[in-house]
């Protein structure tokens, strides 16, 4: 019988042959110890997979070299990012600066409780109530003072060139202390006399350079209305969307220049009360005395009344929100062509490491890890430019915009979950990643 090669003489169990038998290990001689036995050779330990934070860290890694092998897509990717970043800072700024500005009159009034017509919508259109009502504030023992404030706008005629232009009235007893704007406490005597008025140095230049000129002159004359009035001195309110400026005067003095004005109207009642009173306790009493024609507010209050008329009875509100949330759908669609296209460019890739025994849920850690990089790398120079665009923004407006650490970390946690999203949008990808189609 002819001898026949074995097709695999090494691993000749797939042969059908019986392996070879180890050398048997020959009998000591007499007289002669036994050989010691030789002990198997150790066990490796078993690789231990690597844990969660150390697989997150490690497709952080595998995402951040894949974005810096295509520099030219991850630096079309940071721009889409910083777009979306700056567009969304500079709505939610505006945003927060109409309604800062809108209520910073209010906001610098200084009482415990206020009176207002319940048809008030917003303190550039109040609506009268009778002055009265102050006086009947003062029935409960509790309430110190009850100071009427009188609201109105005229035309401030420029004191240079004479063009007319709106201006918000605050009428008011200077010495009631009602009212904290800076610089106004020097003027208070000087308010008492006929016929004059504080300017605010912040209000918009269409009205004059009022400060250089007190500076040159002195008080001044400049006509408001159809009356000539005294400017003797600055205060500082700031411009709003429904006043570019304001002139602080005395009662007397707003009812010379509106004179349409009935006496007995007023638009505002200051209410101060005893010290040691309860604020909630006297709001309870004096809603039960007055008749249903004025509401009793505290300062929050009355100002979260001034910011809903301008987030809901105004379409700006709805505007600034509007363009925020479309911000961040650009960046969202910017970010997921990237990722998308990226993962299609390596989907071989993707299915060797699939192959090698990677889970889809690394995979995915690999794109969101991916997110994340592009959200910090857009960010940074998107807070940088926006921080640059309130100054130069601010200064051209006379806005109150400026970059504060809750609207920061506000922004960035919507840009991650932009780029979160997009990643996980773009994950559907990996489902065509199959070894078995690829190879």
């Amino acid at each position: 019988m002819n001898h026949v090669t074995p097709l695999l003489p090494w691993a000749p169990e797939l042969n059908g042959a019986a392996p070879a038998a180890a050398p048997a290990r020959p009998a000591p001689a007499a007289g002669e110890a036994p050989a010691p036995r030789q002990a198997p050779p150790p066990v490796p330990p078993a690789r231990r997979a690597p844990g969660f934070l150390a697989g997150t860290f490690l497709a952080i890694r595998l995402a951040w070299r894949q974005l810096r092998s295509e520099k030219a897509r991850l630096a079309s990717a940071v721009a889409g990012v910083m777009f979306a970043c700056v567009l969304v800072f500079m709505q939610l700024g505006f945003r927060a600066a109409l309604f800062d500005s809108a209520t910073q009159l209010i906001s610098a009034m200084r009482g415990d409780l206020f009176l207002m017509h319940p048809m008030t919508t917003a303190s550039f259109r109040p609506e009268p109530l009778p002055r009265v009502r102050a006086h009947q504030a003062l029935a409960l023992p509790e309430v110190q003072a009850a100071v009427p404030i009188y609201l109105a706008q005229a035309t401030w005629r420029n004191p240079a060139d004479g063009s007319r232009r709106t201006i918000q009235l605050v009428g008011v007893d200077t010495e009631a202390g009602v009212l904290d704007f800076p610089g106004l406490a020097p003027l208070v005597d000087a308010l008492k006399r006929a016929d004059t008025v504080a300017f605010d140095a912040r209000s918009r230049p269409e009205f004059g350079d009022v400060a250089r000129l007190l500076a040159e002159r002195g008080p001044f004359e400049a006509q408001v209305g159809n009356r000539m009035v005294q400017v003797v001195g600055l205060i500082e309110i700031g411009p709003s969307f429904g006043a570019d400026g304001n002139l602080v005067l005395s009662e007397t003095n707003f009812r010379r220049i509106v004179k349409e004005r009935v006496v007995s109207a007023i638009d505002l009642v200051a209410i101060r009360l005893q010290p040691g009173a309860e604020i909630e306790a006297t709001r309870a009493r004096l809603a039960a005395l007055l008749p249903a024609d004025v509401i009793v507010l505290t300062q929050p209050e009355l100002v979260a009344w001034e910011r809903r008329y301008w987030e809901e009875a105004t379409p700006i509100g709805f505007i600034f929100a509007f363009g925020s949330l479309m911000g961040l759908v650009v960046g969202m669609v910017i970010v997921y062509q990237i990722l998308f296209s990226d993962i299609a460019g390596h989907l071989k890739e993707y299915a060797t490491l699939k192959a090698m025994g990677y889970s889809n849920g690394y995979l995915r850690r690999v794109v969101l890890g991916a997110a994340l990089i592009l959200a910090g790398l857009g960010f940074v120079p998107g807070f940088v430019a926006a921080t640059l665009l309130y100054d130069v923004v601010g200064a051209g407006t006379f806005l109150p915009l400026h970059m504060d650490a809750e609207r920061a970390l506000g922004v960035f946690a919507m840009i991650f979950a932009m780029c979160a999203a997009a990643g996980l949008l773009a994950m559907r990808k990996l489902r065509d990643a199959s070894p078995a189609d690829m190879f």
